[in-house]
Parts: structure tokens; C-alpha cells; sequence
């Protein structure tokens, strides 16, 4: 297996500003690069060492961000014009990690391991979901199984810093 970057995928490191009452913290502006507007904003909570892996969407752009817990997010660049293509990029998000979001693009499998739960991801997607509607070839909420072969990523391996 390749690892390295991906092509399109960002990390955005954040700053939070904090003082006696809390903290407030910017997560994505509409003047971000890589940020491509969004139609959907979702939320998910996983248990810990739940592991979701592989979608794939063919049109749509993710951005995630973990504001609780810890996840090992993997992507995996399937584009075949992608100067990227092969390529396995690793990286955690969430607690005790610096602030950060990460941008996934399309044509990109993606998927995480939840390394200290519970875990909260919060995402916005290019596309709302639309079960009844699939596009050619994996729909827009495509799968590919977690122990795919051509991929070939051990998502039960013990080290989440990899």
C-alpha cells in the first residue's frame, strides 16, 4: 500500500480563541479554498473501536470535523486521473489532537476508526442524501467493503498513529 497525501484532501488547522468563559472556535468559512458550499449538515455518534469504513461518493465533496472523542480517519484516493491515485492517507481527529478539518473529495474512499469514544463527527456534504436515487457507479452513498482487497488497508491493526 502507497501512503501519502491525497489530492483535494485538506486539513485546515483551526484556532480557538478562549478566555474565563469558554472558547469559540471557527470551523469552516464560505471563503475557504477548499471549501465548495454544502447541501447537507449531519451529525453521528459511534462507540469506541466502531469502524465505518469504505464510502465513496462520486460527485460529492465531505468536510469532517470531531469536537468529542478520537477518530483515525483513512482515505484512499480511487480517482483515475488523480496525480494522487493508490495513495492511503491517515490522520486523527478529535480530542487531545490539534483542531483541525478535514476535506474529503469525490472519487475519494473514505472511512474511520473510532480510536476513543464515544465520538461525535459532525459533516457537511456537497449533496443530500438521496437513497431512492443512486448515480452510476457506487450511487452517491457508495460502499466498498471494509477488508477490500484492492485497497488493502488492515483496519483491525492496533496502532492508530500510524
Amino acid at each position: 500500500m502507497k501512503r501519502g497525501p491525497i489530492e483535494g484532501a485538506t486539513v485546515k488547522e483551526l484556532q480557538r480563541l478562549s478566555d474565563e468563559r469558554g472558547f469559540f472556535e471557527e470551523i469552516i468559512r464560505a471563503s475557504d479554498p477548499f471549501f465548495k458550499g454544502f447541501a447537507q449538515f449531519s451529525w453521528c455518534r459511534r462507540r469506541e473501536g466502531t469502524i465505518t469504513a469504505w464510502h465513496i461518493h462520486p460527485n460529492q465533496w465531505d468536510w469532517w470535523f470531531v469536537p468529542h472523542g478520537v477518530l483515525k480517519a483513512v482515505l484512499h484516493d480511487l480517482r483515475d486521473d488523480s496525480p494522487t491515485g493508490g495513495n492511503t492517507f491517515e490522520i486523527l481527529l478529535g480530542e487531545n489532537t490539534a483542531e483541525k478539518v478535514l476535506s474529503i473529495p469525490s472519487g475519494v474512499a473514505h472511512g474511520y476508526k473510532v480510536i476513543q469514544g464515544p465520538m461525535e463527527l459532525f459533516y457537511l456534504t456537497t449533496h443530500e442524501y438521496n437513497r431512492e436515487k443512486p448515480t452510476p457507479p457506487f450511487g452517491e452513498e457508495g460502499r466498498i467493503p471494509f477488508n477490500d482487497a484492492g485497497i488493502g488497508y488492515d483496519w483491525l491493526a492496533s496502532d492508530p498513529t500510524r
